[in-house]
């Protein structure tokens, strides 16, 4: 089955955090998450949040950018930032690729763009709007990897199909 990673740097907002763990839960996609955490993501505070996907979802939480490198490298590493040279469609994701996404306030570190700028992507807007939402850039290159995979152990049809 193929695998897709989702990196949060820095997540500040925990309803995002909540969106882009459904939608990990729903892809088969793990979820890790560079400290520091805007939010509690405890077994007691997710409970209160009423988060009945959560234990669907495969998380590592990391202390920091440093840490998550060591562990993993930075083999396959794609960069989701809106000041990116190019666009998302032109990137060729594979299995078990990294999609790295910055705090929502401030996006990724400059000193880490700039590393591993030839990696870096972005979702076409208009030059008037600053920024889709963390969460929905998260589903639309994750489901752009997945399709990339051929949308591997996911479900192709509904109760519809004949």
């Amino acid at each position: 089955m193929g695998t897709v990673n989702i990196v949060l740097v820095e997540p500040e907002i925990p309803q995002n955090c909540g969106n882009i763990a459904r939608t990990c839960a729903a892809t088969g996609s793990r979820l890790h998450l560079v400290r520091p955490l805007g939010f509690d993501i405890s077994d007691r505070a997710v409970k209160r949040a009423g988060l009945d996907y959560w234990h669907l979802v495969d998380i590592t939480v990391y202390e920091n950018l440093d840490e998550f490198l060591q562990k993993h490298g930075s083999e396959d590493l794609w960069l989701a930032t809106t000041k990116a040279p190019r666009s998302y469609h032109e990137a060729a994701f594979r299995d078990g690729c990294w999609l790295v996404f910055g705090k929502e306030t401030a996006g990724l570190p400059e000193a880490f763009r700039e590393a591993y700028r030839d990696k870096c992507i972005r979702l076409p807007m208009i030059s008037e709007a600053r920024s889709l939402n963390l969460s929905n850039s998260v589903a639309v290159l994750c489901y752009e990897a997945l399709r990339q995979l051929g949308f591997p152990g996911l479900l192709g049809t509904g109760s519809m199909a004949r």
